[in-house]
Formats: structure tokens, sequence, C-alpha cells
């Protein structure tokens, strides 16, 4: 930058030695003039003092101060000039005193300017607690002053100004959108990024968070990937302490909120590899304390190990000799032939804990290392505030390992900060899971699924949140992708079988309903993966549609709506299995009293239930085709198109195997 600064002083300086030289051969308005000399004699010091420092100058005021100050210098090397002649014409009509006074106002003002630019910029250093002042070029604009100052002091000031900086630059960030654009305008992103790169804990923590306030639109989060934030954030959390991996991975997860270019740009520099090895550190055994059970079935003969942890499972691997390892893999095979029909199958007491332990088994025959980590800690409130030119889309698809950056030192955290930690690592997932089949896939063939199980059951308050909308979205993904769905969530998957047992307590506990709406969407977005023999899952989901909460009751008739609509293979069965749960009354109840929200996914699923059941008694003894009969001359109804769909065909349907006389309803 410095040469280019230097070309640019280059004119100014020239245009102020000659309003020197020509103030000196003025003929009228000597007094004046003599004081636009003195003036510029001042500035051209200032513009040459600029040039030897060139290399050092923050460049965004730069520009914009040599800009004013070269018009400054046209208009009074254009005012000397006239002043050269004594005639009438000039004294009266040319160059009244008053063109001097606001001359000699405005090189003031350039003086100011570039005598601030050079404190700021030159000496960030020296004053770090000292008040520069409004420089006049920022005088529209006071904030604009601000900003610079800050942004010059990341660049040149101590290292207590600069976290000083980053957190004024955090502040302004958060407290105005306009600032904030502002800061990315002016060049703040680069130095933040440095920041957060290089700094200490304070400091890398402050511009992190400034990080993801700044980037709250698509245009904002474009220019941070172009600046490289990508590679910083991948750095920390390969690498930075603790605290500061877990802001950025908040930060992450707020510029994959705001735009979705960013999803595939993180995951090529492995940040989904990271944060699910944050999300799995002491998470997995949560359950070590039960046995891990291997059996060796050559010959018929059969043995049991019982480990008390994860870290014994992994040295008596490594201790193991080839023919165990082979044996081991034998023992896999065996297991998943016993696995039972459906991942919903027969229940025991302690499943979740065999699961978890069966996985971990598995993984542990292919795999030579993994984390040890002892129990997650007690529940707590939170103060978290909620281009390369080209990739390679097989980084994408690559398995993940199970470990993600270092683990050393990570067991001595405290136990908040742990916390804090898996729950921004979900958070970001479940914003880089949105509509990316390739970052689902990702995360399904790493252990998070699991992992979100068991922080699903035992995290706390905000994990648990963030680790059910995290699935949300992978189902949402899966449901529309078969491949996804059919590998991810396959019958004799453990992982898979951990997050349905889940997804279902939450669901039949029914307490949070920021918690189980997601857990209530992700089953419906799950229907196709459940077989005939499952009727676990549609007895809660029917019993959500009782008198609950109106966006409750809603999302319940959707998700039974994908166990019933035709493009479910089994949606006869299942819709069998909704009225013999009772649900043919509460949706005729909510047909006819449900609220606005209420009543069009509820006419939805009972048309659908009486396309596919048309034979039903109990629809019969409900009375059902009177009510769609009722349904089919009401205007706000038949005008939304998912009921004009198949209202018609469902009460033909029924018109075929229910009697006029046993509609009963007027």
């Amino acid at each position: 930058m410095g040469d280019t600064v230097k070309e640019v002083l280059l004119r100014p300086i020239q245009l102020a030695d000659q309003v020197t030289k020509r103030a000196d051969e003025a003929q009228c308005y000597n007094l004046g003039c003599a004081e636009i000399k003195s003036k510029t004699v001042k500035l051209a010091g200032l513009l040459r003092q600029a040039a030897r420092a060139s290399s050092e100058l923050y460049e965004r005021p730069t520009r914009r101060i040599i800009d004013d100050t070269g018009e400054v210098l046209d208009k009074a090397l254009t005012l000397v000039l006239k002043c050269r002649s004594k005639g009438l014409f000039n004294r009266v009509f040319i160059a009244p005193a008053v063109a001097f006074k606001k001359m000699s106002s405005q090189l003031e003002n350039s003086i100011g300017d570039f005598s601030w630019l050079l404190r700021v910029s030159v000496a960030a250093d020296e004053h770090d607690d000292d008040y520069l002042g409004l420089p006049p070029i920022a005088a529209n604009e006071p904030i604009l002053c601000l900003i610079w100052e800050q942004i010059a002091t990341l660049h040149k000031g101590s290292l207590e100004g600069r976290s000083d900086a980053a957190a004024s630059l955090l502040s302004l960030a958060r407290d105005n959108e306009h600032f904030g654009k502002l800061i990315i305008e002016e060049g703040g992103v680069a130095p933040l990024l440095k920041l957060v790169k290089e700094g200490n804990m304070e400091e890398q923590e402050n511009a992190a968070r400034a990080i993801g306030i700044l980037g709250r639109d698509r245009e904002s989060v474009n220019h941070m990937i172009v600046a490289g934030v990508c590679s910083v954030f991948a750095k920390v959390l390969k690498e930075g302490q603790m605290k500061v991996q877990a802001v950025a991975a908040w930060a992450v997860s707020e510029l994959a909120a705001h735009h979705d270019i960013c999803q595939d740009f993180f995951a090529q520099h492995n940040i989904i590899r990271l944060l699910v090895g944050h999300l799995a550190f002491e998470t997995v055994q949560e359950h070590s304390k039960y046995a891990v059970a291997t059996n060796n079935n050559n010959n018929n003969k059969s043995s049991s190990m019982s480990m008390s942890s994860i870290h014994s499972v992994m040295m008596a691997n490594v201790e193991a000799s080839k023919t165990s390892i082979i044996s081991s893999n034998n023992k896999v095979e065996e297991d998943q032939t016993r696995i039972p029909a459906h991942p919903m199958g027969n229940q025991i007491p302690n499943q979740m804990q065999k699961v978890v332990a069966n996985t971990i088994a598995n993984r542990m025959v292919t795999k030579s290392s993994v984390m040890p980590p002892p129990p997650l800690p007690p529940r707590q409130n939170y103060c978290a505030n909620h281009h390369a030119n080209s990739m390679n889309k097989s980084n994408l698809n690559a398995p993940i390992p199970l470990s993600g950056g270092s683990t050393k030192g990570r067991e001595f955290e405290d136990p908040d900060t742990k916390a804090y930690m898996k729950a921004m690592a979900a958070r970001a997932l479940w914003q880089l899971a949105k509509g990316n089949a390739a970052i689902c896939r990702s995360i399904t063939e790493s252990k998070a699924l699991l992992c979100f199980a068991v922080l699903l059951e035992k995290g706390r308050v905000e994990v648990q949140y963030n680790s059910a909308m995290a699935l949300m979205e992978i189902t949402a993904v899966s449901e529309k992708n078969p491949d996804l769905r059919r590998s991810a969530f396959k019958p004799n998957s453990p992982a898979a079988k951990a997050v349905f047992d889940q997804l279902l307590r939450v669901i039949e506990k029914a307490e949070d309903s920021d918690l189980f709406i997601p857990c209530v969407i992700s089953m419906g977005n799950l229907a196709r993966t459940f077989r005939a023999t499952e009727t676990r899952i549609i007895g809660p989901l029917v019993r959500l549609l009782d008198e609950r909460e109106d966006y409750v009751t809603r999302e319940a008739a959707i998700a039974l709506t994908k166990f019933a609509c035709t493009e479910n293979y089994l949606h006869v069965d299942h819709s069998k299995a909704i009225i013999d749960a009772g649900g043919a009354e509460h949706l005729i109840h909510l047909v006819y009293l449900g609220g606005q929200i209420v009543k069009i996914p509820s006419l939805v699923l009972l048309c659908y239930i009486a396309m596919n059941v048309p034979d039903s008694e109990a629809l019969a003894n409900a009375q059902t085709l009177a009510v769609l009969e009722w349904a089919s001359k009401q205007p706000c109804m038949i005008q939304d198109p998912s009921v004009d769909a198949i209202l018609p065909e469902s009460k033909a349907r029924l018109e075929l195997y229910q009697s006029r006389g046993s509609r009963g309803f007027h």
C-alpha cells in the first residue's frame, strides 16, 4: 500500500507548492493570500510527513482525506491565481473577502484531518487512553471517526488497546446495524480476523464475537468468506482455548444462519469434523459405566469382556492381537443380525446404554484412537449472545474421524465452559446442516447422531434444544433424500435407534414445548423409516392432538400426516394405528372447533385416514363423512390447495363404504 499512497500524495504536495508560489505573486488581497500561504505551508509539511510514513497509514481514512485535501488545494490555487491582477473587476466580483475566509477554513480542516490521520495511524500505540478528537472530515458522521480509531488501534495498538478496540467494535456492531456495515466497509474485518488468530484469549473472544455479530446479512458474510474467516475459525477450533473455541462455534452458527453459501466453505475447511469432535468430547462416555461386551464365536465358543471406560476399550483394542480383532469383527456382524427388525422394537431398561456401548465397540474395531472423556456437567444457564475460488466436493462427503483437533488440556476446563462449548457446537451443526445433504451425510457418518441422542437426554437446557434443532434439520434433509435417509437412519443402526428412543422419550414426556416441538417435527420427517409393526410412535403423537396448545397440535397433525399420506408406503397400516389410538375423534373435534392454524392440518390428516381406511367402523361411528361434507362447504377450507387436492377423493371413498344413514350429522 505504501507506494500507492506515495503516488496519490504526490499531486497534493505539488498543488501545495504551487499555491505557496502563486500566493507570493499576488497583486491584490495580499493579506488573504498571505494567510492562505501560511496554512498551505503547514499542510504541505503534513503531506510530506504522511508520504514518509505512507506504509503505516490506515488506508480507508487516508484515501478520503487525500481526495478532500486535493479538492481544497485546487480551489486555493484558483483563488490565488485570480489575485495576480489589480483590476477592479477582480476586487469586486471575482475575489471578495468572504472567499478567503471560506478557503482559510477549508485549509484548516485539511490540516486537522491530516494531523488526526498521522496521530491515529502512526502512533496508535502511544495514545490508547487518549481521546484524539473528531477530525473535520467526520463531522457529519462522528461515529465514523470512532470506527477509524478502533480499527487503527487493532492494526497498531498495544495488547490492551487491541482488546479494548475489539470490544468497542463489538459494542458498536451489536447496537446498530448501520455501524456494523461501516465497520465492514472501513476494513475492520481483516484486523479482527488477525486478532482472532494471534491475540490473547480476551482479544480472541471479543474479535470472534464481533465477527459473528457483523455477519448479519448475505453481503457481509460474503465479505468475511473472502477475508478468510473459514481458515481462521478452523485454526481456532483445532488449536485454540475452549472459551475462544466456543465463541468461534457461535460465530460459525451466526454466519451459516445468515448465508447458506458459507456452509460448503466451512465444510471444506473441516469445520464439521472439528465441531463433531467438540460435541463428542466427554459425551459418549456418559454411559461408560455400563459394560461393553464382545464375544468370540470361533468354534461356537463365546466369551465376554467388561470394560469400565472408553479409554479401557481403546487400550485393550490396541493391545489385542490380530486374531482377536478379526473375531471382534465376526462378533459385530453377528450382533447386527440379532438387532430387532425395526429400530423402535422391543425395549429393555438399559437399552440406551447398550446402544451406546455397542456403537462404541463397533467403532473400536476399525479405529485405533478415541477421545477419552468424563461425565457431562450439571445444568446451568448461559449468557451466550444468539471465496476460495474452488472447492473439493469430495471433502464434503468424506466420513468424519472420531476426534476433532487437539484435546490436550480440555479435560481441565471448568464444567460451564465445557457445557457452553457443546451447546455452541450443536448450534453450529444445526445451522450448517440446513438444507445441505452433503453436510448432513458427513454429520451422520460420524458419531454426531449418537452424541445428539445422549445430549438430548443428559445435556443442559441449551444443549438439549440445539441438539433437537440439529436433528430436526438433519431429518428434514433426510426426508427429501432417500439415500441419506436409508444410510443414516437404517433399522440396524444403533445410533439411529438411540435417536428414535430419545425423540420418543421427549414426545411422551411432553413438558417443554420448546424442546419437543422439534422432536415432533423430526419424528414426522422420519415417518417413512418406520415399519408397520411399529406402533409406539403413533400413540404419543395422537395424544398431542387432545387439548394442547394450537401450535403443538398443528405440528402433531402435520407429523401424523406424513405417516398417513400416500407417499408413505405403509400409509394404510399407520392410518389404522392412528384410528386405534383414538385419532379420529380428536381430529373431528379439531376440524369443527380447533383454532385457525389447526383446522387445515387436522382436516388433511382426516382426509388421508378416510381415504386409506374407508371401511373403518370407527370412522363411521365418528360420522366422518358428515364432517367431510361440512368441510367441503366451508370457503376457508376448500380454498386451501392441500385440502382441495384430497377432500373430494376422500369423500368419494367414504361414500362407497358408508351408508347415508350412518352419517347422523346435521
